[in-house]
């Protein structure tokens, strides 16, 4: 959990979404497509008040598929999505416009 060592770092919450059936409690949940087939992704149903700002933080950018679950989770219980950052980012797979509007902040780009 990239996510949840940043967030310490900053001395900010942390929400944790993660793969199907990795998350205790009642969760609302997206599918997404991989190279070899589908997947799901959870989020607690009440992690995220109301308009609540977010931004989404991971460790890679590549299809983008994973995190355009992410932000739908995101807006699927109310949150505001405000920008996703990522520690690296492979570009030639064109990631980031699956998250169009969303601005999307990447340190390592290959």
């Amino acid at each position: 959990l990239f996510g949840s060592a940043v967030a310490y770092a900053l001395g900010i919450g942390f929400v944790p979404l993660r793969k199907k059936g990795r998350l205790p409690y009642r969760t609302e949940s997206a599918r997404y497509s991989l190279e070899y087939g589908e997947a799901e992704m959870e989020l607690h149903i009440d992690a995220i008040e109301r308009r609540e700002k977010i931004v989404l933080i991971d460790d890679l950018l590549a299809t983008g598929g994973t995190s355009a679950s992410a932000a739908t989770l995101i807006k699927k219980v109310g949150g505001d999505l405000i920008e996703a950052i990522f520690l690296i980012e492979l570009e030639f797979l064109h990631g980031r416009k699956k998250l169009e509007p969303t601005p999307v902040t990447s340190f390592l780009k290959y």
